[in-house]
């Protein structure tokens, strides 16, 4: 895989690239692609530095962990990559109680986690034409708050404005509503049936209404390094606050089941360049791909979330992965401690990570607020 010559053609490439990121100038699609595109393995070593040197400066050795509730696998969507489409009959279904999903995360708040990911698809329970499902969902975003006092996330897929506000009202901090892809042929493919822009108007809604945005990216699915640039630029005009990459993987009983695995590499290349272009945002690590053995790597792209942390004992799912590592406690707090540890990195203590919450949550509405004016400066950040 090493390719000194490689190097030796342009010497000067890797080095101002990577200077023009520590300066915080925005990188050119042309430079993403070239860092996108490095086979190396002494320029990727030497970006993987270069992330986490972006990641001490803005966050220290703080890392913040999120609990993961999967709360519904039922969905209205045939989604081609997903193991949870709606026409999967491999798929487990299940809808769990609310008092059942409290207790899970009164259980994971107490372990130490610093939010609550309370995931699901776009359950046609929710989409009823009573139009109380969403009702369920605010008094359990309310329970959840009042609960564990922590910031929870939800990601029920497209939402209206009203729903988004409601949520906000019940407590809710984040909203996560992944495009996968910001080409749109790609994302047609992916996602057949749904509609790009209304996908991409929630997240813009979201963000107005003061809910914190999370967008992801599904690496391996056909994409090219220049689409992966372009969704850089589209995360820089969503303002995300946290952004993630997820590697493909071939799920049973789906159209893409026979699809090769996406490159290891890739996501985690992927992941730097991240942090390169948006060094003070949230990156997740997620546990859902390769388990708790493929932690190291991604925190040393860089990333500073730990994701996917899954109770063991409760009968609940993940999503790339949904059984991998959760029966056998490698998803818990302290398995991922162990992993912190050894990468001298350290769990988050909740007073930081609320105030990095305000402090986007500041920003965000002197966006809001000088886009609504159109007069530029004023606010601060």
């Amino acid at each position: 895989m090493k390719t000194t010559s490689k190097m030796g053609k342009d010497p000067n490439k890797l080095d101002a690239t990577l200077a023009k990121a520590e300066e915080g100038e925005i990188l050119s699609k042309k430079e993403i692609t070239f860092l996108l595109g490095m086979k190396d393995n002494e320029q990727i070593d030497r970006l993987f530095q270069a992330a986490r040197h972006l990641r001490r400066k803005h966050f220290g050795n703080a890392v913040f962990l999120y609990g993961f509730i999967y709360a519904s696998t039922y969905c209205r969507n045939d989604c081609r990559f997903c193991f949870f489409r709606r026409s999967n009959t491999q798929s487990r279904r299940y809808r769990k109680a609310t008092p059942k999903i409290v207790a899970a995360a009164r259980g994971l708040a107490d372990a130490g986690v610093h939010l609550i990911d309370l995931t699901m698809g776009e359950d046609p329970s929710l989409f009823d034409t009573t139009g109380t499902g969403f009702d369920r969902l605010i008094d359990l975003v309310e329970s959840i708050r009042k609960t564990t006092e922590l910031p929870v996330m939800v990601s029920p897929g497209v939402m209206s404005p009203n729903i988004l506000a409601r949520l906000a009202e019940a407590g809710a901090s984040w909203y996560a509503c992944y495009q996968e892809t910001h080409q749109r042929r790609l994302f047609d493919r992916l996602r057949p049936g749904q509609d790009y822009d209304l996908r991409l108007e929630s997240k813009l809604n979201a963000h107005d209404l003061g809910l914190l945005i999370e967008e992801g990216l599904l690496c391996g699915a056909g994409e090219t390094n220049l689409d992966i640039a372009e969704s850089m630029a589209v995360m820089r005009r969503l303002d995300a606050d946290q952004i993630r990459v997820m590697n493909f993987v071939p799920q049973p009983g789906t159209p893409m089941e026979k699809r090769a695995p996406a490159d290891p590499q890739k996501e985690m290349l992927i992941s730097a360049v991240m942090r390169l272009l948006f060094p003070n945002r949230l990156i997740p690590a997620s546990l859902d791909v390769d388990g708790l053995a493929g932690l190291k790597q991604r925190l040393n792209a860089g990333a500073n979330v730990v994701t996917s942390i899954v109770p063991p004992g409760e009968g609940l799912a993940g999503v790339a992965q949904h059984n991998l590592d959760i029966e056998e406690g490698r998803r818990t707090i302290a398995s991922v401690m162990k992993v912190l540890e050894a990468c001298e990195l350290r769990s988050a203590r909740i007073e930081e990570y609320l105030a990095w919450i305000r402090s986007r949550q500041e920003a965000m509405a002197c966006t809001f607020q000088r886009r609504k004016s159109r007069v530029s400066g004023g606010c601060g950040r």
